[in-house]
């Protein structure tokens, strides 16, 4: 499957660095080296919807990156975007949150190699419908004081799980199961991120580990050793710690 790609950096030798290193993935095809939002909407127009993966450079003079990626989000199966950035944490970590992917400056092989075998799964996968409504929920973001979806990507997916749904959340390294009425989900995303983005008159922390709906607290009790034992509405039980223990009788 030949696969049709934008280049998108107001910078000329970034957009050659990275038509350079495509040259290790001869089934895609450049369509246009843009420089900047204006261009690239000249080259989507005239490609219509065969241009399948952009890559675009976010801080640019005049029309950022984010004002075309708005743009594209309101369309019902865009591109594919992969944001490329200098360094920022705060961005980086906005992209993690949404599932969108990245490639930081300068551009390093082996990233942009997982970069472009990840939109290829998703375009197999025929999943554009879906990174759509994670482009939508990113670029809008800043309008919403707390998350109400969140965007989890598998391999080849992304799924749109509600807030609402989830009953409660706990730690697994680098990762968040988000335990939902019948199932968990695997989230690529830290606990405390996640936390930030949780409205807390809806989510309690009890634990380092753990995070748990207001409204499905149900018991709590104190086990042989001393320790506190939370029981939730669902049936689960959750640890609870003594730095979160007053806040969490409190809410009881």
């Amino acid at each position: 499957m030949s696969i049709r790609y934008l280049i998108v950096d107001d910078e000329a030798p970034g957009r050659a660095n990275l038509r350079l290193a495509m040259d290790a993935h001869p089934d895609w095809q450049l369509v246009a080296e843009c420089d900047g939002a204006a261009a690239a909407r000249v080259a989507l127009a005239g490609s219509g919807a065969n241009v399948a993966v952009i890559f675009l450079d976010v801080q640019m003079p005049g029309e950022s990156g984010l004002v075309l990626a708005r743009e594209l989000s309101r369309l019902r199966e865009p591109p594919l975007v992969v944001f490329v950035t200098a360094y920022s944490e705060h961005a980086i970590d906005a992209f993690e949150v949404h599932a969108l992917d990245y490639l930081l400056k300068p551009l390093s092989d082996a990233r942009l190699a997982q970069a472009v075998e990840r939109s290829a799964d998703m375009l197999r996968q025929r999943q554009r419908e879906a990174y759509g409504a994670a482009l939508r929920s990113y670029v809008d973001a800043d309008a919403k004081a707390f998350a109400d979806h969140l965007n989890v990507r598998s391999v080849g997916r992304i799924e749109q799980v509600r807030v609402a749904e989830v009953l409660w959340l706990a730690a697994a390294g680098n990762y968040v199961e988000l335990h939902l009425a019948g199932r968990t989900v695997l989230h690529r995303i830290t606990l405390n991120r996640l936390e930030a983005l949780l409205d807390p008159a809806v989510f309690l922390r009890v634990h380092r580990g753990a995070i748990v709906r207001r409204d499905q607290l149900a018991r709590l009790a104190t086990t042989g050793d001393g320790t506190y034992r939370l029981g939730l509405r669902c049936g689960a039980e959750v640890a609870v710690s003594e730095r979160y223990l007053a806040a969490l009788k409190a809410a009881m």
